[in-house]
């Protein structure tokens, strides 16, 4: 029994950064919601409570008291919450009247993300596109989407495929791709400790698998669209 859990801890260790997932579906346990969400405050709270004062920090200290508090509801309200089905936003589509026929691109959704191997920050833009099969969708729900997936702890591949699938099934197409380029704080800010690097992962489904429409779309994400 102890080499078994030996070997375990060891192995976690030894997987360190790798980015590992069994699934495009976010592991959440079938109970996940059985807590309401002051419940899941008070106990995260008590949580971190308990992490600072293993750390040695004296919560007595005006700067710091509250902080248990401030983490869990950030946690649960607002770094966490696209883990509540609740908060999905809800992807109107249109008819495609004016018979648009050509790829859209969103491009530079700012990305906000935590790493779930050590819960820091990723920091990023995603650029989405797809190509109308006669629905359209409100272009502040594919921000929005982005956003809802990207609130809750993640892998960057996950996320890519997780924004292009829900757009697939919103708008009834195959016709949807996503690049993200981000940056890892657990690279950035711990272990290699490397300021520069950046991640880039795709997600391409439908037509934007086919050689000349890629290339379309990642000239597109190239282009100055700066404004003075």
């Amino acid at each position: 029994m102890f080499e078994g859990k030996k070997s375990m801890v060891n192995n976690i260790d030894d997987i360190g950064d790798d980015h590992i997932g069994s699934s495009a579906k976010t592991p959440l346990r079938n109970d996940a919601f059985d807590l309401s969400d002051e419940e899941k405050i008070n106990r995260i709270q008590k949580s971190v409570k308990e992490i600072l004062d293993t750390l040695g920090m004296d919560l007595t200290d005006d700067s710091l008291k509250g902080t248990p508090k401030r983490v869990a509801k950030a946690y649960v309200n607002e770094v966490f919450g696209g883990l509540n089905p609740a908060n999905k936003p809800r992807l109107s589509t249109f008819d495609n009247n004016y018979k648009y026929g050509e790829m859209l691109v969103e491009k530079n959704i700012v990305v906000y993300s935590t790493c779930e191997h050590h819960l820091l920050p990723i920091v990023g833009r995603a650029h989405v596109a797809y190509i109308s099969n006669g629905k359209v969708i409100g272009l502040s729900k594919m921000n929005r989407i982005v956003d809802y997936y990207a609130r809750r702890p993640q892998v960057q591949e996950r996320l890519t495929m997780q924004v292009v699938q829900a757009l697939q099934e919103a708008m009834g197409t195959e016709n949807v791709a996503c690049v993200i380029d981000a940056k890892h704080l657990c690279v950035n800010s711990r272990g290699i400790r490397d300021i520069e690097s950046s991640t880039v992962t795709s997600e391409f489904g439908g037509k934007f698998k086919e050689k000349e429409i890629k290339r379309e779309f990642l000239d597109y994400i190239k282009m100055d669209t700066e404004f003075e």
